[in-house]
């Protein structure tokens, strides 16, 4: 009986710690894509003849497995980012898939049918160059390692080291290759530039050196770029400046036979290194001995190593790209060519004959907004009739890939330049039809023009088209009712896009790292527009603004997207309409000269599109657009338009002014020693960031005034000092008009990265405390005081009186990823700080909590200001977490923006996963609860109606009576 209640109470507590989301609301406001990155190594799972996975190895550290089918994650591992979790190989061998990660530094094997892990060993130190699988007598049962100066052999069932050898003359020769012919022997292949290849047999039994030879090789400079083994242990070359193949038989190792490409009748494209592509060798597979030579961008020629002769099979041109694909016993050869300017065509090749197998052919369509076709995977498979088929796997230079089913039916697509997001916005939609006439109404042109009487007739005519619209949405409400739900189509397309009663659906425009640009549904994840902009460098620098929005109809909405060079700091600009994603007809401006600073201006030209200054390395002015009445209004203005410039490697921080003749003119600076201390990071203020409350009410009803300054500049600097106990963070709040520091603190004994929010009177950043070893907060609010100097406007000219600084720091028991605050319409509910942490969780932490002025002794006006009481520790609750179980890996920004709800918050957080989301600083206030039971107070009301109704006349029967008496 006692173990019963002990039991009983055990589900009690635990029934009350457990924070869940419900079942319904799951996915309801949300949604996540999960993403891979670009590929580097991909494999099929060739076990099974039916098999649906590919197995995929991406630049951005993760190793996963896709169905092929639908192109969903069958499971999906995300190793750490930078050079310490990069995949330098990956083999493939039944159901075990064996990965290098980090530069040789660990040896993994994984179960591809679950992604589970079979074993990890660490090897030794080295820099890592190839690793091959060894195979004895048809059968593999090893993994041959070989990095600087080692070559080592791991069993593939559980990774043990058999043997380790060191690499004879190491110091000198660079050994770059490695080789198993599956006869017992494994070969390690090093060059000595322009001089010898030295190749070394080591036994598989023992490792012990079965023989040892140096070929003259003086032409040779890199054996991975310009060498591939074919056939049985035959190390083929080709050198450019000989324009010659050279080959040379491992088993014999006497010397190098050259044969001139002239002697075969080949001439190379002008200016082109001639390339050879082949099959990647398997020691339980039979070695093929045919062999792609590049000749040229789009020349291909198949060749055949037979009895040290080769023989060109197969010439294609014009051909893309080629791949080879075993199945069983046959070996194919997948050719892409072009068709046309708008698709490709893919043809299967046998390998032997380089005769073209009949019904094999399947077209790739080219998408106009994406890139060109960079890598071809072909996963081949026998028939019932004993022929080849065969699919595809397309990467384009977008980092797009698609998957085309034999014989042209298109699967799926994965757009994994979204796994590198850099920048993006949140863009209204534009409203409906009726909605924009309805709202042209009010153009003064229109008003005078049309006269009051037309007027009328107008708004009478569109008040029935609205009350038209309103009886067909709720006939189709009534219609879809009455089907199931799975065939109620709900598909969001740009034609049906509109804005919403609350404005909380809009249209997100992603930046990628690749150059790729998307508008995506906020709502439902969508991909509704996607342009490609092939002529970025792969260092671009991005920035966008919105320089026109949806509410100047019927004027289309403008984004203007920066892309600087890093290297030549040219920029240059693109101007596209947000919502279909099409190239404005607005020509910008040919920007010769690198740009050191671009702001947005209130300003607006005669289209309503806001005016984007941009200032070169001359410290000269250019706007955009620059028509007549700009140039005029720029004039005006410029005693008012400041800027400031950021020297991170000089340690300077300049602020400039606009003059009358668009001149700049220097006005301030602040030098920072940059031997003692860099630059990390300007933050300023959100320009669509409003202040509800000049000021907070104390305990004793005074109020306490905020220093609320729009041109503050929160500058961190971090110490150059790698030294532990002399190592600090700084941060200088600067105006960004006059220069005067306004606050400068340090923390010492810490060090970055530093993250940092600036909103309103506050600045929060984050910081690693080197000598307490934990993260820390640490929070500044500015006050000006129980007197507010001026209520109407603020001028950083005529400040006569420094602010009050309140600073007070916390402990996080986490490192952060990114951190972000909430934005709402108006600026009346609460701020919440969005935190991106490591393990994948987004935290709102309200801000009440990083309040400098929480007492350590609690008193009577501190509970009337509800202060939390001071607590060094934040502590972080589950129910914070606003992704509950939905996971973002490597969150690396989140964005905030305002919806039509002053409750509500839209948040999208981008890395490796994309997420968006809504969040409710301070619950909704202003939107009825899901469940309110409008029937009850329907019903109430209607009785307290008729009540009223029958007491007035029992009263007035009563009144009557009265009078009678």
């Amino acid at each position: 009986m006692a173990m019963l209640i002990l039991l009983w109470l055990k589900c009690i507590i635990l029934c009350s710690t457990v924070e869940a989301v419900f079942e319904d609301q799951v996915g309801k406001f949300d949604w996540r894509q999960q993403y891979v990155g670009k590929v580097r190594f991909s494999h099929f799972d060739a076990q099974v003849q039916s098999s649906k996975k590919v197995l995929l190895a991406t630049e951005s550290n993760v190793f996963a497995a896709l169905n092929t089918r639908t192109g969903e994650l069958f499971w999906r591992h995300v190793d750490k980012a930078g050079a310490e979790g990069n995949i330098d190989a990956l083999l493939h061998h039944g159901q075990d898939a064996v990965l290098v990660v980090g530069n040789g530094r660990l040896l993994r094997s994984w179960d591809v049918s679950v992604g589970g892990l079979n074993w990890e060993i660490v090897l030794d130190s080295g820099s890592f160059q190839a690793a091959c699988l060894v195979g004895l007598t048809d059968t593999v049962r090893h993994v041959a390692v070989l990095k600087k100066n080692i070559i080592s052999l791991h069993y593939l069932s559980n990774g043990h080291q058999k043997w380790i050898e060191n690499l004879p003359e190491s110091e000198n020769v660079d050994y770059q290759a490695v080789y198993s012919d599956g006869n017992g022997e494994v070969y390690a292949l090093g060059v000595v530039p322009h001089s010898h290849i030295a190749v070394v047999a080591y036994s598989v039994e023992d490792g012990e050196i079965i023989k040892q030879s140096s070929v003259e090789a003086p032409w040779l400079s890199n054996i991975l770029a310009s060498c591939t083994v074919v056939g049985q242990g035959m190390l083929t070359c080709v050198d450019s400046a000989t324009m010659s193949l050279y080959t040379l038989d491992l088993n014999q190792q006497s010397q190098m036979t050259q044969i001139p490409l002239q002697s075969l009748g080949l001439e190379v494209a002008p200016g082109f290194h001639p390339v050879l592509v082949s099959h990647q060798p398997n020691p339980a597979h039979k070695p093929l001995s045919e062999f792609f030579l590049q000749l040229g961008p789009d020349q291909y020629l198949l060749l055949q190593l037979s009895e040290g002769q080769i023989v060109t099979l197969r010439d294609f041109k014009p051909a893309f790209l080629v791949s080879f694909a075993t199945t069983g016993e046959k070996t194919v050869a997948a050719v892409m060519s072009p068709k046309n300017k708008t698709a490709c065509s893919i043809n299967l090749f046998g390998a032997e004959t380089g005769r073209r197998l009949l019904d094999t052919t399947l077209i790739f369509t080219v998408d106009p907004n994406g890139g060109k076709p960079e890598k071809l995977y072909v996963q081949a498979y026998l028939k019932k009739d004993d022929s080849v088929g065969y699919r595809v796997m397309v990467q384009t230079e977008d980092h797009a890939l698609t998957f085309i089913q034999q014989p042209g039916r298109l699967m799926w697509t994965r757009e994994e330049a979204l796994s590198e997001v850099v920048t993006m916005e949140m863009v209204d939609l534009p409203l409906t039809g009726t909605q924009a006439e309805l709202e042209g109404e009010f153009g003064k042109k229109a008003a005078i023009q049309d006269g009051l009487m037309s007027m009328v007739l107008k708004r009478l005519s569109s008040q029935l088209i609205l009350l038209q619209a309103w009886i067909a949405h709720l006939w189709k409400l009534f219609y879809d009712a009455r089907k199931p739900n799975s065939q109620v189509k709900n598909d969001v397309t740009i034609e049906n896009l509109s804005r919403d009663e609350f404005n909380l659906q809009k249209m997100m425009v992603m930046v990628t790292a690749s150059g790729k640009l998307f508008g995506i549904d906020s709502k439902t994840g969508s991909i509704l527009w996607r342009h490609y902009l092939d002529n970025i460098p792969s260092n671009a620098a991005f920035k966008l603004m919105v320089q026109r929005t949806t509410a100047h109809f019927p004027h289309p909405p403008q984004c203007t997207l920066l892309i600087k060079d890093k290297d030549t700091g040219l920029a240059m600009l693109h101007v596209f309409n947000p919502i279909f994603g099409k190239k404005s007809h607005v020509s910008p401006p040919a920007l010769p000269q690198p740009i050191l600073q671009s702001l947005m201006l209130p300003l607006m030209d005669q289209d309503y599109a806001k005016v984007l200054l941009l200032v070169d390395d001359q410290y000269k002015v250019s706007a955009f657009p620059s028509t007549k009445n700009v140039l005029q209004q720029l004039q005006e203005m410029a005693s008012s338009i400041f800027f400031y410039l950021i020297d991170s490697n000089q340690g300077r921080l300049s602020g400039y002014r606009l003059r009358m003749d668009l001149s700049t003119e220097q006005i301030w600076e602040v030098a920072i020693p940059a031997d003692i201390q860099r630059i990390v990071s300007v933050k300023g203020k959100r320009a669509n960031e409003h202040v509800h409350s000049q000021g907070r009410v104390m305990g004793d009803r005074s109020v306490l005034y905020k220093y609320l300054n729009p041109n503050l500049l929160a500058v961190v600097t971090e110490s150059t000092d790698t030294h532990l106990e002399r190592s600090f963070v700084g941060i200088l709040l600067i105006d960004g008009v006059t220069g005067r520091i306004i606050h400068e603190a340090v923390q010492r004994k810490a060090r970055g990265p530093v993250h940092v929010v600036h909103s309103e009177n506050w600045v929060v950043y984050e910081y690693w405390s080197t000598k307490s070893r934990r993260n820390e907060f640490s929070v500044i609010e500015l006050y000006e005081g129980m007197e507010l100097y001026n209520s109407t406007v603020f001028s950083s000219l005529d400040r006569p009186h420094a602010p009050q600084v309140l600073q007070q720091s916390y402990i996080f028991p986490s490192s952060i990823s990114t951190l972000e605050a909430t934005l709402t319409e108006k600026g009346i509910t609460s701020r919440h700080l969005l935190i991106g942490l490591p393990s994948g969780g987004i935290l709102s932490l309200p801000k009440m909590f990083l309040d400098p002025r929480r007492p350590e002794i609690v008193s009577e006006q501190s509970r009337e200001e509800n202060l939390i009481p001071y607590a060094p520790e934040l502590l972080i609750r589950t129910e914070w977490f606003i992704n509950y179980n939905q996971t973002i890996s490597r969150v690396r920004g989140i964005y905030t923006a305002p919806s039509g709800l002053e409750s509500t918050c839209l948040v999208v957080a981008y890395g490796l996963d994309i997420y968006q989301t809504r969040v409710y600083p301070s619950k909704q206030f202003d939107v009825l609860k899901d469940d309110y039971d409008y029937m009850l107070i329907s019903s109430v009301l209607l009785a307290l109606f008729f009540a009223t109704m029958i007491s007035k006349r029992l009263a007035e029967v009563k009144l009557l009576n009265r009078a009678w008496r």
